[in-house]
This record gives C-alpha cells, structure tokens and sequence, in this order.
C-alpha cells in the first residue's frame, strides 16, 4: 500500500503537516474524559497516525479500504477485552480527522434493494410523510414490522396476501406470554399502522387492521395513587446530595414535581426552549403538541445551578450524561432510575409496585386539589388534552362528592 513515490507530495504532507493524533488526544482532554481513558485514546490515535506516516499517507488519502488495513494490526494488538472499544476510539480519531484535516468521509454502504429493504423504505416513508408520526413512534414501528415479518416469512418476504387474521392474534399472543404485559396497546397500535399501510399502498388485497384485537384497556375505577406534599420534598432533596449529578437530578425532578411534566418532555428540553426573559418553556409533548409554561422561580434556579456549576459538552439537549462525551439521553429511563434510587435512599415506601416518574404528576394534581384549584386549573396544568382525564381527580375531593351524592335507599325507615 506504500506510495511508490518517496518523498513526494503525499509524504511530506502526513510528515510535516500537524500532529493531529497530539491534537485530537487534546480534544478528548477538553471532552472531560478520565486520564485513563485520555491515555487510551492517545495511544490508539498516535499508533494509527504512526502507521499512515509508515505508508507516506496524509489523511486526504484515508479512504476505507486504507483505514480497513492500516487499523487491522492496531485492533489485533489490543487486549481481546479492548478490541472493541480500540475499534471506536479508531473511528473517533478518523472522524476528527474528517472534520479537521480533510479526510474523505465514510463511503455510503450499498442500498439493500431487496424486496423487503425496499418495503420498509417505503413503510417508513409513509409513517414520517403521510401519518407525521413523531421519530421515536416511527422507530417502533419499523421494529414490528421486522418482528412480524420474520415470524411470518423468516428473513425474506413472502405473499403478503396470504397473512391472515390467526397469523395477527397468533403474534400477538406470544408477545403477550414473552412480555406479560397483557394490557399494554404499543404492538396491536403498531401492527395496525402496518396493515393500514399494506392495505393504503396496494401491498394488500384486504385491510388487515380491524383483525388486529384491541388490548384490553378497562377505565380506571381506582383513586390515583400519590405522595403526600412531605415524601415529595424529601425524595427531591435527596438527590441533590449526590456529588456528580446531584444538580441535574434535583432540577429533573423539580420539573415533574412542581410543573407536572411527563418524563419524556423533562429530557425532550432543549438550552433554547428557556425563555429566561419572559419565565417560560417550551414543553414538547404529546403528537408533538407544544405548549409554553411559566416557569417558578424555585425551577429557574435549580435550572440554573445545574448549567452553571455541572452541565458539561457541546449538546443542545438541556439534560445531558455526565458520561464524556455528554451526550443527551435516549429516553427518559434515567429519571426512573434517579427515583427509584430516592425511595431506596430516603426509605419511603412506592405507593404501587411500579416505580414510575407519573407518581409525582399524581401528587402534584391531588396537593392543588386540596389547596382548592378546580378540575379545570389542573388539567392546564397537567395540559389535558381531554377534560375527561381530569375527572380521576375528582374521587380525592370527598366534600365535593358528598354534595352530589345520592341518599341511600331505606327500606322502613332504617337507616
């Protein structure tokens, strides 16, 4: 692979030009990482950039084929351990050097026509373009469709006429007895999206989707479970102890306590979403509805503390992993986690076996209820789309039910 003319141009570009494996070590260094990690990446970069001068190439000639052999031996030589990471530290090396010394970027992989590859393709088109679904709704449904099809058809793609209503139920009853999850409505809601897609693109001669049976989803009877205004408190402060993330967690957990926040719009936040001027956030929600709320001072400064003193990385994301390189947050599990660590921390018992953020939207509706805000503050609060989702709030407010309630039936004057 050595250029056959030494000393040429190519040779003095990759052994005079900048030592961009020094460089790209200093970046990391910036990035937060650990002097263990720093070391790693340094050694890794400084042996790829040793073996590109071995072979008179400059990073303008770093194309796959030459990263493919040049990294070979590198990766061979790590512990069997670290092959894996030695691979990825590799790659952020080639892309630093993409950025920042003109190297050709990644070739596209060739385009899988099969007839599957292609139906997803469209499938996936039709989801973003037709139903505007949101990113995260459309990779779910790209995730059945694989698991589906290759229960039907294995790993190819047959006669989609020929799926019939038992293939669905068949399916969907083993995802029950693998999830035990009997009432959960995700799959049969995806499954349904796909059909109507085979049906709407011609794929179909039927439209498969009314034989997809609906998840049993009876109306909660039950008084919604909740925290007294005091476990609140003490779970929010316990997890401002902590020294790494202590800021960020207290300021996650502000935001559902006191603004009622959905997990998901709590790591959904964006720096720019902060109107610091007017003391309002833009709250991503549900189908994409956006909704602007005041933010209390108590939230603005939790915020506030958390950039100034812990935030860290170059990510536009509010929340971010004090992990370099700061990345934000795939979904909202974390704040799962950071709860369920509270309740193991403060020795407060879960009001339901599910440990789940939605606890403190509960408590945050029943605290106003008793302070006397009506059904309909509190449902701008929680932004109901529905006035009928407000109503379960109405079995904590026993005063006013009593004023509605019927007397009950006597048979000769016993009471």
């Amino acid at each position: 692979m050595k250029n056959s003319t030494q000393g040429g141009p190519t040779a003095n570009a990759s052994r005079y030009a900048y030592n961009y494996a020094k460089r790209f070590a200093a970046q990391i260094v910036k990035d937060g990482y650990s002097p263990g990690s720093v070391a790693k990446y340094r050694s890794t970069a400084e042996a790829l950039w040793a073996a590109m001068l071995e072979e008179d190439l400059c990073p303008a000639k770093l194309t796959d084929d030459c990263i493919d052999q040049l990294t070979l031996p590198i990766i061979g030589a790590a512990f069997p351990k670290d092959q894996k990471h030695c691979r990825y530290r590799i790659n952020r090396f080639r892309d630093y050097l993409i950025e920042n010394a003109g190297a050709p970027t990644r070739s596209e992989p060739p385009l899988d026509m099969s007839p599957r590859a292609c139906l997803k393709r469209d499938y996936e088109t039709y989801l973003r373009v037709q139903r505007g679904l949101s990113e995260d709704t459309i990779y779910h449904c790209l995730r059945f469709f694989d698991r589906f099809l290759t229960a039907k058809f294995g790993t190819g793609l047959g006669d989609l006429n020929k799926i019939k209503p038992g293939d669905i139920t068949g399916f969907i009853l083993r995802l029950r007895e693998a999830q035990n999850a009997p009432r959960d409505k995700t799959g049969p809601s995806h499954l349904r999206n796909l059909f109507q897609f085979l049906f709407w693109s011609g794929k179909t001669e039927r439209n498969l989707s009314a034989a997809v049976p609906k998840a049993r989803q009876p109306k909660p009877t039950g008084i919604p479970r909740y925290l007294e205004p005091e476990e609140v408190n003490r779970l929010i402060e316990v997890v401002h102890g902590h020294k790494k993330t202590g800021r960020r967690n207290y300021a996650m957990l502000m935001l559902i306590a006191r603004l009622g926040l959905r997990a998901p719009e709590v790591t959904a936040i964006e720096l720019d979403d902060i109107d610091w001027r007017a003391g309002e956030i833009l709250i991503r929600g549900k189908k994409q509805l956006h909704d602007r709320m005041p933010m209390s001072a108590e939230v603005g400064e939790a915020i506030v503390d958390y950039i100034k003193n812990e935030r860290r990385g170059p990510d536009r994301a509010l929340f971010v992993s004090v992990k370099p390189p700061f990345k934000r947050f795939k979904d909202a599990q974390i704040l799962r986690w950071i709860l369920r660590d509270a309740y193991d921390a403060t020795g407060i018992s879960p009001p339901q076996a599910y440990i789940g953020t939605h606890i403190l939207r509960h408590s945050l509706a029943t605290d106003m209820l008793r302070k006397g805000a009506s059904l309909a503050e509190i449902g701008d609060v929680l932004r109901h789309r529905s006035a009928m989702t407000t109503t379960i709030y109405a079995q904590h407010d026993v005063d006013a039910l009593r004023l509605i309630s019927r007397p009950w039936p006597t048979s000769g004057g016993a009471q």
